[in-house]
């Protein structure tokens, strides 16, 4: 199983990035693969151009986009690292998946609509956030930002979604034991849902 850990926070010494590395560690544990792709030192532009747009004159997709679409291509599981701010995915992952996730990738055109292209892959996600983990459960947050983002995104693309990890409390200055504490939770998540090949759905 393949696994594209897609991470997106500008600090090349976050927690965030440290979860990605963590989450690759644990499927490869498993004899898993897993491809890093993080987003900022990428330099990934965000924004969807007006050619990208279905029906736009001169219709067609960045090299950066098609690039990220052939190395995505045989992925199994699309896992999704990421802060919240605002209680929301940073523009950076949105414009990801946006331009990437697309017309084409993600769906296609189909009598009356779209259809998913993406049937039989999963859809697992991390997020971190200075709120403590209760008030972003308990807000209602949580619920929300799965609503619009990732039930959406695999109900249009056709993705099981396995899990939404959130883990709250993540202030500047955490101690190191917190730190390992937080990446003993991503191992342990990983190895709970994917040991055997176990993926039941949410």
């Amino acid at each position: 199983m393949k696994h594209a850990v897609i991470v997106a926070h500008p600090n090349p010494g976050s927690l965030t990035r440290a979860a990605a590395t963590a989450y690759a560690e644990a499927v490869e544990a498993l004899g898993h693969q897993a491809m890093i792709r993080d987003l900022y030192p990428l330099d990934f532009d965000p924004r969807l151009q007006a050619a990208e747009i279905p029906g736009a004159a001169g219709y067609a997709f960045g090299a950066d986009v098609l690039e990220e679409r052939r190395l995505l291509a045989d992925a199994d599981v699309f896992a999704f690292v990421y802060p919240l701010w605002f209680n929301a995915p940073p523009a950076m992952l949105k414009g990801y998946v946006d331009r990437v996730f697309s017309m084409g990738f993600g769906y296609g055109p189909a009598a009356g609509g779209t259809e998913p292209l993406l049937e039989g892959k999963k859809l697992i996600s991390f997020s971190f956030s200075g709120a403590p983990e209760s008030w972003v459960r308990d807000s209602g947050a949580l619920r929300a930002l799965m609503t619009v983002f990732d039930l959406h995104l695999a109900a249009v693309c056709g993705l099981q979604v396995l899990d939404h990890r959130h883990i709250g409390g993540i202030v500047p200055g955490i101690t190191d034991e917190a730190v390992a504490d937080v990446l003993t939770q991503v191992g342990r998540t990983v190895t709970e849902t994917f040991s055997g090949d176990r993926s039941a759905a949410v």
